[in-house]
């Protein structure tokens, strides 16, 4: 059974000297990331001491190394609105919804390394069966509605769904060291304090990533602006359990 797509990871490319320099020239509070203060004063503020490119390699490696936390994604993927908002941990554990288009959407349980379990609903079904004759898609209505499909986690049909509760998969694009990532501003992150770090790129799509700027750096927020794929990651919460229970025998669907 085909299963939703998923939106790309952010990959980022070489960038130009000459691009670090343009946008370090544009913000205004990125200066005294681009050289240093012309009067010696010391640079204020969150990771002062800091390089944008090592803010951001700080910020990804305390995320990789979470216990646990929660997923937030809106983007577009070929076009396509694709959301998504989920639990995972670092046992493979993971559990919540995904959405394509404008109102098909997926539920998602792994509770272990080796079965996921997914539940479709009406649009869904309807999406996925387009093109079969009417009798085979009131069929597939009438067995999967509200029932949970089982299925092994080397299905290719799940392969796509699966990466967004690898972690190192949705992060995977963003390489150790990077060159003109430029700090930017203090902001806001659901009420937390951040400080926002800009990757620039020469097919004109700039990453905005938001760094905790209290306690562990986690990274709060992703925004994508330009190219094909905008949109955001958003990474909510830390540490919190996953809860992700096998569904009752009764309320899976029997598919042979």
């Amino acid at each position: 059974m085909h299963t939703p797509r998923t939106p790309a990871r952010p990959r980022p490319r070489a960038r130009r000297a000459a691009a670090a320099v343009l946008l370090c020239a544009a913000v205004a509070t990125g200066a005294a990331a681009c050289g240093p203060s012309p009067d010696g004063a010391k640079p204020k503020g969150p990771f002062a001491e800091l390089t944008g490119s090592q803010v951001l390699d700080k910020a990804f490696a305390a995320t990789r190394a979470a216990k646990s936390l929660t997923v937030a994604v809106d983007m577009t993927s070929e076009g396509e609105r694709v959301k998504a908002h989920l639990s995972l941990d670092d046992a493979g554990r993971c559990t919540g919804t995904l959405s394509t288009g404008t109102a098909a959407t997926t539920e998602l349980i792994k509770a272990d390394s080796k079965e996921v379990y997914l539940r479709f609903d009406d649009a869904s079904l309807r999406e996925q069966t387009e093109g079969e004759s009417p009798e085979v898609r009131e069929g597939v209505l009438k067995a999967l509605r509200g029932h949970w499909v089982r299925t092994p986690v080397t299905d290719p049909d799940t392969k796509d769904v699966l990466e967004l509760c690898d972690l190192a998969s949705l992060l995977d694009g963003f390489e150790q060291g990077a060159s003109g990532i430029v700090k930017g501003g203090e902001a806001t992150v659901d009420g937390r304090k951040a400080l926002t770090v800009t990757e620039p790129d020469d097919g004109g799509v700039t990453r905005t990533v938001y760094v905790a700027a209290e306690g562990t750096p986690y990274v709060l927020k992703i925004v994508t602006k330009g190219g094909d794929e905008p949109g955001t990651i958003a990474f909510p919460q830390y540490g919190k359990p996953v809860v992700a229970k096998v569904p009752a025998a009764g309320d899976i669907a029997d598919i042979g």
